[in-house]
Order: structure tokens, then C-alpha cells, then sequence
């Protein structure tokens, strides 16, 4: 395993978190997600464990709370030696006042993932998302007080726009606030909205990147057919959360599927090496439904990619510059006279 100090933290982690996103204990709302029960959680952590992985990751909304209890269950003997992440803000109940980040809802929301995992403090909490309804300071000074309380060791937000969060991190540093360590964001090989301005945000403040869902929510793993999209039990066709273009993903995979039998290696591991290579990221979060599959996806960590297989990569999954933005340029009088010729 591979360790780095997570954003602007003194904090050791392992560069391949683990996510429990997939742990329940019974809750059936997301049957396509939601597979891991007790026995096979604690076989999950456990080899995560052996593995040397130090960062495990989850939320109050995951199973309506029930990976949180499965991973502060699995991780008990283990607290003094690993690292928490749990996220607040998103709809955890039909309770009107059980979401988004007003001052109430993150007081009391902290209280309950303290008892589901079964600890006395939580490492990192996150903003889960953005939340239009409760101004940012409000926000802020929650979280500030949480930390002051020592429930929470470090702060961060997940799924902020940049703008928001360099506001955010403005409004702690005048007033002296816990601020912002890191940012956990989707990105992968078919997802780099957050190169054009997430990341040079979290440059200019120092914070890190955790990755979630570097495989595209399982498509990169390379598993899945054109067929198996349209069937009713896949996660595609139930909850396609991020909705990207499949045609372009299917050409990808089989460009990953040369570079992966080169390096004797599997389409997963390529994707998720190619992430752990970009610029900015200090953790990339892997989650399993079975053992083989996340023995496969640890072995991520071994794999190096060549500076051509990047570049290939890089070409192949390219986003398109927008205006306004670093990557968009004008063009000089001489191009825009030969881009106009018919």
C-alpha cells in the first residue's frame, strides 16, 4: 500500500480508501446497491485491513444509516488504527427536518453517526452536498462547533461547486473557523468535470482530493454490455446517477481492454490506476460487493501505467475546453482566418 498526508492535514492515509456505500443490514430501498450484510462486511474490512488500508468511508444516508453501524461494527477492535469518514446533509428519513446542513440538522445528525459507528469521534465529516436553503455561515459555524466540541478531527464537503467552496473557505479563514481539508468528488476516466475548475480551486487552498466512484459506478469495471443496461435488476436502469454518454464508455472500455492485457492486468485496475495518476488526488475510495473483486481493485496500487498508456487514456477521454476557462483560448487572427475558410 501507498500513504500520503490527506489535503492540507498532517494525517496519514492509504492511497485506496475504502467505501462502504454497498454495507446493509437489511434496508431493500436500493436493492442493485445495497448487498452487504454483517458477515460479509467484516470479511471486507478485514482484508481491506490486511492490505494495509487505513481510510474507510461512508454516510448517514447510506441504508438510511446502516453501513454506518456495519463499518463502526467492523472496525472497532481497529479504531486506534484507522481513519473515518461519514458525510452528513443528504435525506436521511421522510422527517421534514432530517436533511441539508442547517445548524439543527448537523448538531444532531453528528450525535447519531457517533452512535451508529460506535465511536467517540469522527476523523473527517463531510458536507454531502450543497445546500440552497441554509446560508453558508450558518453551515460553517456548525461545523466549526462540532470540531470545537471534539467530536470531528477535520472537515470537508463533497459535491460543491467550486465557487461555493472557495466562498466557504474564504468565510472560515476571516472568522476563524475549522476550515475545509479536502474536497470527495466523482472523478474517472468518463467523469473530468472536476479538471476545470474543482481542482485548480483546491490548488489554490491547498486542499486534497478524495476520489469516489473512479470505475463510473461500475461500468469501468468493464463488466457490463450494451444488454445489460436494459435489464431491470442493474444498477443502470434503476439508479444511472451519473448519466454519462455509454456509447462513448463502451469505445473506451475496449481501449482499456488492450492497455489492460499488456500489463496483465484487468479493465478495472487500468481505471483506477489512471486516477490515482492524475495530478491532485491523495485517496481514491473503492467499494465491493465480493472479495475477488476487491482483491482486484486493491491491486490498483501496483499497477503503473506507462507515460503512453496515460497520454492514450488522456486522449481518448479528453472533456471539451468551455468558456470561460484556462483551457479555452482565442485564437489568433491567422487560425481563425483558416477555421473560417469552407
Amino acid at each position: 500500500m501507498q500513504y500520503t498526508v490527506l489535503g492540507s492535514t498532517g494525517l496519514v492515509v492509504s492511497r485506496l480508501g475504502f467505501g462502504a456505500l454497498t454495507f446493509s443490514g437489511g434496508n431493500t430501498s436500493l436493492p442493485s446497491v445495497y448487498k452487504v450484510g454483517a458477515k460479509l462486511a467484516d470479511e471486507l474490512v478485514g482484508r481491506a485491513l490486511d492490505t494495509g488500508v487505513n481510510f474507510f468511508d461512508t454516510a448517514d444516508v447510506y441504508a438510511d444509516g446502516e453501513s454506518e453501524a456495519l463499518l463502526g461494527a467492523a472496525l472497532k477492535p481497529h479504531r486506534e488504527k484507522v481513519v473515518i469518514t461519514t458525510k452528513v446533509g443528504n435525506r436521511g428519513s421522510r422527517e421534514l427536518l432530517h436533511a441539508g446542513l442547517s445548524k439543527r440538522h448537523i448538531l444532531w445528525s453528528v450525535d447519531q453517526s457517533l452512535k451508529r459507528l460506535g465511536t467517540d469521534w469522527i476523523d473527517f465529516y463531510v458536507a454531502h452536498r450543497e445546500d440552497p436553503y441554509t446560508p453558508l455561515e450558518e453551515t460553517l459555524d456548525a461545523f466549526d462547533a462540532v470540531v470545537r466540541a471534539g467530536k470531528v478531527r477535520y472537515l470537508g464537503f463533497s459535491n460543491w461547486s467550486a465557487w461555493t467552496a472557495a466562498a466557504a473557505l474564504e468565510i472560515q479563514k476571516a472568522n476563524g473557523l475549522a476550515r475545509f481539508t479536502h474536497g470527495q468528488m466523482y472523478y474517472s476516466l468518463l467523469g473530468r468535470d472536476v479538471e476545470r475548475d474543482v481542482l485548480p480551486m483546491m490548488r489554490r487552498y491547498g486542499l486534497g482530493l478524495t476520489v469516489w466512484s473512479p470505475l463510473a459506478y461500475g461500468f469501468l469495471s468493464g463488466a457490463y454490455t450494451r444488454a445489460d443496461l436494459a435489464k431491470p435488476d442493474n444498477r443502470f436502469s434503476n439508479f444511472d446517477m451519473l448519466r454519462f454518454d455509454h456509447d462513448k464508455g463502451f469505445a473506451l472500455l475496449e481501449l482499456m481492454r488492450g492497455i489492460a492485457q499488456q500489463h496483465g492486468s484487468s479493465v478495472a485496475r487500468v481505471a483506477i490506476a489512471w486516477v490515482l495518476a492524475r495530478p491532485g488526488v491523495d485517496s481514491v475510495l473503492i467499494g465491493a460487493t465480493k472479495l475477488d473483486q476487491l482483491d482486484d481493485n486493491l491491486g490498483a496500487v501496483d499497477l503503473r501505467l506507462s507515460a503512453q498508456d496515460l497520454a492514450t487514456l488522456d486522449a481518448a477521454s479528453a472533456i471539451t475546453p468551455i468558456y470561460p476557462s484556462s483551457d479555452w483560448t482565442v485564437p489568433d487572427a491567422r487560425t481563425a482566418r483558416s477555421l473560417a475558410r469552407p
